[in-house]
């Protein structure tokens, strides 16, 4: 009767020494916080490292522009109170503006006031400077041209009146792509009819033209 009751002692130790291993154990695991996997929004993709590939940007192509592609072009143009109609053009089709080739430029002009009490408007000069481009960019341009008045006070361009000319642009570098050509237009305006006194005004303008590839 004895030995049963140390054995079954000794099973009751077994057991209690074993639910505490199991309680340490679970207290161990307890301590360590929650598993990743059970955490509210774990995503098992985000857990692994992938590669992106960086998409290759694609080449941008930049038009070359020609304001003479319809065979002319009009602008209009301030000079202090004088406004400025100048239509330019050339008798040359586009096709045979190579880099090459001697390319006339004609332009003419007219002029308006905007208070008119009867004084005549007049030109003094005329000015051109070319700016070439090339693909790779500026590329040697030509010398200024310049039309300088022979009679004075100048030419008259008060509408009715016009002021016609033409420049003949010289060959350019093979590589040439398009040419911007630089006006700068000298007005003399009368301080009142018949007068000798005359105020000076200037008129910047800009025409763009492309180069065509050799035939």
């Amino acid at each position: 009767m004895a030995r049963d009751r140390g054995a079954r002692g000794r099973r009751a130790a077994v057991l209690a020494a074993a639910a505490g291993l199991t309680t340490a154990v679970v207290a161990g695991l307890s301590g360590c916080g929650t598993a990743p996997w059970d955490q509210p929004g774990f995503n098992s993709a985000s857990a692994t490292s992938t590669s992106s590939s960086t998409p290759t940007p694609s080449a941008t192509i930049t038009p070359i522009i020609n304001e003479l592609a319809t065979g002319s072009t009009q602008h209009e143009l301030k000079a202090g109170d004088i406004s400025l109609t100048v239509t330019y053009y050339s008798t040359l089709s586009m096709d045979q503006w190579t880099a090459a080739a001697n390319k006339p430029l004609s332009f003419s002009m007219t002029g308006k006031l905007g208070s008119d009490q009867g004084q005549k408007i007049y030109l003094s000069r005329v000015s051109v400077t070319p700016a070439v481009d090339g693909p790779k960019g500026s590329l040697p341009a030509p010398a200024p041209l310049t039309d300088q008045a022979s009679v004075a006070p100048g030419y008259l361009v008060k509408d009715p009146y016009s002021y016609s000319q033409t420049f003949v642009l010289p060959a350019l570098d093979p590589a040439a792509t398009s040419m911007t050509l630089s006006f700068t237009y000298e007005i003399l305006l009368q301080s009142a009819p018949d007068s000798t006194d005359y105020a000076k005004q200037t008129a910047t303008d800009q025409l763009t033209i492309a180069i065509a590839p050799p035939q």
